[in-house]
């Protein structure tokens, strides 16, 4: 192979490996993207109910307790939303949010799934009580004292 091809071959593959590497997620602008002229929304804007009637058939459910979700959008906004079976809610991308079982007595499933390849997760009671920021400076960050963020620790201990 003459070097005039080589060359023209390392162009072409540079470029395409250029492509590859810009490859990813667009920046999030907003918290979420509203219709035009929609009114104030609520947690009833991020559910899906259509689902209901699809797992109502007479099979015995496995989902029978009730989830109640929620997150909280930038301008700390509180979104929250009981679901039952067959329910579907959207948590916008890279908002702190929760869910969990109300009812510990009926066990509740749910199926999660992320809108990129590499989600990730972070938990803020281990980021925030498992690092090395100083006690007194969570104390005054969260309007307590530092015996209670002590508390804290201990209790994400094991």
């Amino acid at each position: 192979m003459d070097s005039a091809k080589k060359t023209l071959l390392l162009i072409i593959s540079s470029l395409f490996m250029i492509q590859i590497a810009i490859a990813g997620d667009p920046d999030i602008l907003t918290d979420f993207v509203l219709p035009p002229n929609s009114p104030p929304i609520d947690a009833n804007f991020f559910t899906f109910t259509g689902m209901r009637a699809l797992v109502s058939a007479p099979v015995p459910p496995t989902f029978k307790g009730s989830l109640e979700v929620g997150f909280v959008d930038s301008t700390n906004k509180l979104f929250t939303q009981t679901l039952q079976q067959g329910d579907i809610f959207v948590f916008p991308k890279g908002l702190v949010h929760f869910q969990y079982n109300v009812d510990a007595k009926n066990p509740a499933l749910a199926i999660s799934g992320f809108g990129s390849a590499n989600a990730g997760t972070v938990s803020l009671p281990n980021t925030l009580f498992n690092s090395t920021i100083d006690d007194s400076v969570l104390a005054m960050s969260f309007k307590t004292d530092v015996p209670t963020i002590q508390k804290l620790k201990a209790g994400l201990q094991g």
